[in-house]
């Protein structure tokens, strides 16, 4: 029997980077999308199509027949809402599939796509994959990630699954249609403050770099049951992040700084006001955007230089730079 391998999530900014190299390679791929989903871009590569959905779980047994290789980009996202509509998705959804996966028999790798988000929501120089992560989350999506992860790697112990745990940081590329636009929109509309110096490092992982890395512990089954980082290796200061991309967009950087003991406090008041309201969309300032914008988010890959052999092969500036190509080209700056 060839190999056939599933990639959920895969009209999304991984899922379809991963597609795409696959079928660069020769793999014989299977996608999970929705009817409703616009499959264009996947059609054009030859890919066969599973519909179905995490939300449908009764479509996952169908989706995994005959499937040998599974990496799971799917997840609900978010960093506000319910933490049992993240937990549906990220966790119980996940059980259904690594069930319907093991008793077809065939099975001989899973990736599966976890965060640098479980880590503690603190400064981070430097921190491996022996710092414990943590079990209270900031909001659903890190809670979950976190349920997630535990999820997979008692299936490695208690099953047997193949499966390995990669750790992105803060994903960007081309066909990102949610951080990276909300960051242009901010700019152009001149709202956009740094929290705090903006000196501090982000956790960029071009995404052509995490597929680097996926494939990479495809085809090394001594990974399974790990856990990597994967990041860009060389991480840029919040500043040249969010310059860089003004700079490429044509548009004034910004030079507005909220201190970060101010931006924590309206961050508490503005969660609290928004729960009491139960207003659905995020507020403006959560403990999640504090992370993003406030934090040194320095994650060690050395395990993953070590173990997998990965090596970032995109630096930021080339990374970014095409990234803000895709952005022009589909016109969106």
């Amino acid at each position: 029997m060839s190999d056939l391998m599933l990639v959920t999530g895969a009209t999304g900014l991984v899922g379809s980077h991963v597609v795409e190299e696959a079928r660069r390679r020769g793999r014989n791929v299977r996608v999970l999308v929705r009817r409703s989903s616009d499959t264009r871009l996947l059609d054009s590569w030859g890919v066969e199509k599973a519909y179905g959905d995490l939300g449908d779980t009764a479509s996952l047994p169908a989706a995994v027949t005959g499937v040998t290789h599974i990496v799971h980009c799917a997840a609900k996202v978010g960093d506000w809402g319910p933490i049992e509509g993240y937990r549906d998705i990220n966790v119980r959804a996940l059980e259904v599939l690594l069930k319907s996966a093991e008793t077809t028999g065939v099975l001989k790798r899973f990736i599966h796509i976890s965060s640098l988000g479980v880590y503690p929501a603190r400064d981070h120089h430097g921190t491996d994959e022996s710092e414990p992560v943590s079990a209270t989350g900031i909001d659903g999506y890190t809670l979950t990630k976190v349920e997630a992860e535990q999820l997979v790697l008692k299936h490695v112990a208690d099953h047997q699954l193949p499966a390995t745990v990669l750790r992105p940081g803060f994903i960007y590329g081309p066909r990102d249609r949610t951080v990276l636009p909300r960051i242009i929109d901010r700019l152009k509309s001149k709202g956009f403050a740094y929290l705090g110096s903006g000196q501090k490092l982000m956790n960029n992982t071009f995404v052509g770099n995490l597929v680097d890395a996926i494939f990479l512990a495809l085809d090394k089954p001594e990974t399974i049951g790990r856990v990597y980082n994967i990041t860009d290796g060389r991480l840029v200061t919040k500043k040249e992040f969010v310059g860089s991309i003004a700079r490429l967009a044509g548009l004034p950087e910004p030079t507005k700084h909220v201190p970060l003991p101010v931006a924590r406090a309206l961050a508490t008041l503005m969660e609290g006001t928004w729960r009491l309201l139960r207003r659905k969309e995020a507020p403006l300032l959560s403990g999640a955007r504090i992370k993003f914008l406030g934090l040194n988010l320095d994650y060690s890959i050395d395990r993953a230089r070590r173990e997998l052999g990965y090596e970032p092969r995109v630096l930021f500036e080339e990374a970014i730079t095409r990234t803000m190509e895709w952005f022009r080209a589909e016109g969106m700056i």
